[in-house]
């Protein structure tokens, strides 16, 4: 059976000597019609299930009673390592962008528009 590593809480940043460059990336865990995404610092080469640098988030795509998606950010260490020259991948910028931590991604609009045009042709 593969090994899981728990992710690095946030405070502890990269090892010493570590140069490689950053990426800000979601790993699934959970069932598999249960998703569940942490949002995490990896190095840019580095598989999925290899330890990461740093969790900065989680991410529950299911709906609540409250038909809401719960999303957890620290937006002061995401807002460290943008400091630092870290690349984003297009999930976690829809994300930050629907959190108001960035400007909304365009590709957040697209769908947005597509939904409304589907459910004026439904009705």
């Amino acid at each position: 059976m593969r090994r899981l590593y728990l992710n690095l809480a946030s405070g502890y940043g990269s090892p010493p000597g570590d140069t490689y460059p950053k990426v800000l990336r979601f790993i699934r865990y959970g069932c598999a019609n249960r998703a569940f995404y942490h949002l995490t610092l990896m190095n840019q080469k580095s598989q999925q299930k290899v330890r990461a640098v740093e969790q900065l988030g989680s991410y529950d795509t299911v709906h609540n009673n409250h038909s809401e998606k719960l999303v957890a950010l620290n937006l002061e260490r995401i807002q460290y390592w943008f400091t630092r020259d870290m690349k984003v991948t297009r999930p976690c910028l829809e994300v930050l962008g629907l959190a108001g931590f960035l400007p909304v991604h365009p590709r957040t609009y697209m769908r947005a528009w597509r939904q409304r045009r589907l459910t004026k042709y439904m009705e």
